[in-house]
């Protein structure tokens, strides 16, 4: 099910989250919990009598007991660039061994950048060292508006953090990304994802998203298990489920492609597609337009697969700014994309 934070804060999206492609890459120590904890995109949980060879058993990233000057410290790699609007720092279950203050620092990362030379980034404070309650969300508004792709968490002295969330808007930068290639043999060189979160794209407003949001159709990547799709509870009565997108830019369709990676025995039975140019339009206008046009017909959806759809050329034709994306009757599917060409390219 989709955690409170990830409703609470609506279109927001959790940069740092490990299904859109987050990674914990350092920390000064983890000796009680792993820093790799730290981004779960589930909530932390507690287990009375779970213990490991070095103390007790907890959901988050947790140092050792401090025993000399400094503070401990970790450093995240947004699965995004994006600025941020409102952290998390959760410490959830640790009541007498969280960290009493933190701090964050941000950094937007050169292109060639080799993932490890953190210190030779230009860090700025974006969170001033700030006051953590024990076992409970801690909430924090962020007033830059950087782009930033990397952070650093900083704890006084030491302790343990359940989860770090870090709330805000994808920005585009144009570089290349690892789902630009894997479908060469599919797609033309110059078409893009439309409605990648990473190039400005937006899930707007859904019939259901009971086991899994909707934003993370458009995440980067390929899905580590089902609680990384977009997954509607069973339908029990007529009708579909369906969600609606925004694409980062206007432009046309080529192809989609439609990722039901671990979803084996509740994939939809079939999908289509429809667009609408209607750029500035609300959403609830939107959603009642009837200037909605079928891009592609209804077609059979296979589970656990990937499967390449290409429009006709009368879609090709339609220049889009929102999409509809109907299922049938529900279930769940791991990723969208639409590659297409932007108005004026």
């Amino acid at each position: 099910m989709a955690t409170t934070s990830q409703l609470q804060f609506g279109n927001l999206i959790d940069l740092a989250n490990r299904d859109f492609g987050g990674r914990v890459l350092e920390a000064s120590d983890d000796f009680f919990a792993s820093k790799d904890n730290l981004i779960n995109p589930h909530e932390a949980i507690w287990d009375a009598d779970r213990y490991t060879d070095d103390g007790k058993w907890m959901d988050g990233w947790e140092s050792r007991r401090k025993r000399s000057e400094g503070y401990d410290w970790c450093v995240v790699e947004l699965g995004m660039p994006g600025q941020v609007s409102v952290v998390d720092i959760d410490t959830a279950h640790f009541l007498g061994n969280h960290p009493p203050f933190a701090s964050l620092e941000g950094a937007l990362a050169p292109e060639d950048f080799d993932g490890r030379s953190f210190d030779q980034l230009d860090w700025v404070n974006i969170l001033e060292t700030s006051a953590l309650g024990p076992g409970r969300h801690n909430y924090f508004a962020i007033q830059t508006g950087a782009t930033l792709t990397h952070l650093r968490l900083n704890i006084y002295p030491d302790g343990g953090v359940a989860r770090l969330r870090v709330f805000g808007q994808p920005v585009p930068l144009g570089r290349p990304h690892a789902d630009d290639t894997r479908f060469a043999g599919h797609i033309s060189e110059d078409a893009v994802d439309l409605v990648a979160l990473r190039n400005g794209g937006k899930a707007l407003a859904c019939s259901d998203m009971f086991f899994g949001t909707m934003d993370k159709l458009l995440a980067p990547g390929r899905g580590h298990n089902m609680s990384s799709g977009w997954e509607t509870k069973r339908k029990r009565d007529k009708g579909h489920d369906w969600v609606i997108l925004e694409a980062g830019a206007t432009g046309t369709l080529e192809h989609a492609v439609i990722d039901t990676q671990h979803f084996k025995g509740n994939p939809p039975a079939a999908f289509s597609i429809e667009g609408i140019y209607a750029p500035g339009l609300d959403i609830l206008t939107l959603r009642e337009s009837d200037e909605w046009r079928e891009l592609m017909p209804r077609s059979d959806l296979r589970p656990h697969d990937e499967a390449v759809f290409t429009f006709s050329e009368e879609s090709r034709a339609m220049g889009v700014t929102h999409i509809r994306f109907n299922i049938y009757p529900d279930g769940g599917v791991s990723r969208l994309r639409l590659f297409g060409k932007k108005a004026g390219k």
